[in-house]
């Protein structure tokens, strides 16, 4: 092999595991390669896979959902909510600026990037080469030789060394327990690096795309800052963008990188159209719905089933300047906001006592009155995909779940999960009645018009936070019928900043947050559901659930290396989890709520898992024009 530097060791560091677009790969598997060094002379692919075969080949020139031809013009202004205090990504502190983050954003490059016409496919974009060595014992990539950072200077092996030693060091939860599978990471050659994996512990067919999707840090840049620390200083980046305007917490507005190295390689032709990107903060979603029906925005999903109902009829919609469209999409939809319990508290740590609370929330009244019958009917943590349940346990299921029988509730084996009977209309009387029954059971009962333990009279609370007023509103159904049995409830949605605080910090006990899980999700449930990460606070597993069953049906979606396998894991594991009642799961999207002022042009297909307007829209002059005019004729008309 040839000579190696910069060698990091990453494992005393390591700690837990990230939640974000991780994915298993083809393994090679030749005795040869077997017994010999890590990445020793590596054969390299343009891209890697798991399950299915690569979509595009070795002479690919663009992703189909691309126009290679689009002009670089215009602008797209987007909206976010909250604030932002931050530029720094790699930490836990502080609140990140869109376009920044650690696996995405605009400003930096990693190196590989998902194709989102595929469910599992990644492929080179620092890396013009990655292999994967057997059983996952080594991952080699090589570095494009053409790849600059936006002050000119090249992009290096010692960067990329640089960026996972501070992962390790100073990384957020997420990120130190997304690298604990690695021992270490060396250089060798001019461009060549090889992640190499601990000995002795189980095969990670995900880690490939683990490593691959981080965006790389200029190690020239931060070694004269500290890395440990926010900053409100924007970083040097390498990728299509660099910051150009910002006021802190309010706006962000990226401007196109005009000589950007990597504009023409197969994976960013016809992507990155925009002289300009702009992201205006909101702290009222009210507020940024009318801002972008007043032409402050120009792209959004709607987030509010009541809002996607009544308020896109207006006269720019009418006149076709702005258009309203539920798209399809071929993405995991997952659970939308669900209410989920800090189980943590004592009051919530009985299941008896979360059933209790999920007979008492009524989806199907919630979805008529509230959502004006906009969700399905919510009964899967992987809800539009092979990975729900279905029926009962079939037979690779009973596999993982039978020795766990004692340690899961029986209804596993038993039932389908479904929502509590509802008619949508009045008291559902049978559900409160047992209700009350189970409150009865773990020593609760209403005395006096007050829901008190029987044994020391300590009332029965419930805190609920939300992200937004509409987080809280939902939960209407639940607090209604809480009242009702003498359960006093309060429900607040504070500031964004306060509300990620209480949420990492465990300070509620009832909360909501969009639980959208990708294709292969093994290492995101760790750090949602996993016990090493219950404890950590600034963590992600905000339910605070330690379940040596949901660990070991976690590792089992892990190392799955066949889709029947990877589907039975998952499948048991979303039985354990709905019928141990950690989430109310409400509902779950038929599509995506796109709205939009029609000025741009896109590429339509509709078995994408996310809407590209940022990466892979275009400015379309004739219907800017267009649009424009119209909103002056409106205007004039008014």
């Amino acid at each position: 092999m040839r000579s190696s530097r910069g060698v990091i060791r990453l494992a005393s560091k390591v700690s837990g595991k990230l939640a974000g677009v991780v994915l298993t790969v083809a393994l090679a598997n030749t005795a040869a390669l077997a017994d010999e060094p890590p990445c020793s002379n590596p054969q390299y692919a343009h891209a890697i896979s798991h399950l299915l075969p690569l979509k595009y080949g070795e002479d690919f020139t663009h992703f189909e959902y691309t126009n290679p031809d689009a002009p670089k013009a215009g602008a797209i202004r987007l909206a976010e909510m909250g604030t932002f205090d931050n530029y720094n990504s790699i930490i836990e502190k502080g609140r990140l600026a869109t376009g920044y983050s650690i696996t995405g954003g605009v400003v930096y490059d990693r190196l590989l990037e998902p194709a989102i016409d595929e469910p599992v496919s990644y492929y080179g974009r620092l890396a013009e080469g990655v292999m994967v060595g057997p059983d996952v014992a080594w991952v080699a990539f090589k570095l494009r030789d053409n790849a600059t950072w936006h002050d000119g200077r090249p992009v290096t092996v010692d960067d990329v060394l640089y960026t996972f030693e501070m992962f390790a060091e100073h990384g957020s939860v997420a990120l130190k327990t997304a690298l604990e599978d690695i021992d270490h990471v060396f250089s060798f050659g001019d461009r060549e690096l090889c992640f190499v994996r601990k000995k002795g512990i189980e095969i990670n067919p995900t880690l490939p795309f683990t490593i691959g999707i981080f965006n790389i840090l200029p190690k020239h840049y931060w070694q004269s800052r500290d890395i440990s620390k926010t900053t409100v200083i924007p970083p040097l980046g390498s990728g299509p963008y660099r910051l150009a305007r910002a006021e802190v917490g309010r706006v962000v507005e990226y401007e196109r990188v005009e000589d950007y190295w990597g504009r023409d390689i197969p994976v960013n032709k016809g992507r990155y159209n925009f002289d300009v990107v702009k992201f205006d903060y909101f702290k009222d979603e009210s507020v940024m719905g009318e801002a972008h029906k007043g032409n402050v925005i120009d792209v959004r999903e709607e987030g509010v089933s009541k809002n996607w109902a009544t308020q896109y009829d207006f006269p720019a919609v009418r006149a076709g300047l702005f258009k309203r469209e539920l798209r399809p999409l071929s993405r995991v939809e997952g659970l939308w906001w669900p209410i989920f319990w800090n189980v943590e508290r004592p009051n919530l740590r009985d299941i008896r006592i979360r059933e209790a609370l999920w007979l008492l929330y009524d989806f199907t009244w919630t979805n008529r009155v509230l959502f004006y019958d906009f969700y399905d009917t919510g009964v899967s943590f992987f809800q539009n995909s092979p990975m729900a349940h279905t029926g009962l346990p079939g037979k690779d299921e009973l596999e993982l779940l039978e020795p766990w029988r004692d340690q899961v509730p029986a209804r596993v084996f038993t039932e389908e999960f479904r929502q509590p009977e509802s008619s949508g209309f009045g008291l559902q009387r049978k559900n409160v009645r047992r209700a009350l029954a189970l409150f009865k059971e773990v020593g609760w009962e209403i005395q006096d018009g007050v829901m008190r333990n029987i044994e020391t009279g300590e009332p029965f609370t419930l805190d609920f936070i939300g992200v937004s007023y509409y987080s809280t509103r939902q939960a209407l159904s639940l607090t209604t019928s809480l009242n009702r049995i003498g359960i006093a409830t309060t429900a607040i949605a504070p500031e964004i900043s306060n509300w990620l605080y209480r949420s990492r910090t465990g300070k509620f006990d009832g909360n909501t947050i969009r639980y959208g899980p990708s294709n292969t999700p093994g290492i995101q449930l760790r750090n949602w559901l996993g016990s090493a990460a219950a404890g950590q606070d600034f963590g992600q597993n905000w339910t605070r659930v330690r379940s040596p069953v949901i660990d070991s049906l976690i590792d089992s979606v892990i190392a799955a290396d066949t889709a029947q396998k990877l589907y039975a894991a998952a499948r048991a594991l979303d039985r354990v989890i709905m019928w141990n009642f950690y989430f109310i799961p409400l509902g779950s999207q038929p599509g995506f709520r796109l709205v939009y002022w029609d000025k741009f042009g896109e590429v339509r297909n509709d078995k994408l898992r996310r809407i590209p307007y940022v990466d892979a829209w275009w400015w379309d002059e004739e219907k800017a024009q267009r649009v424009a005019a119209g909103i002056e004729e409106l205007s004039s008309g008014e």
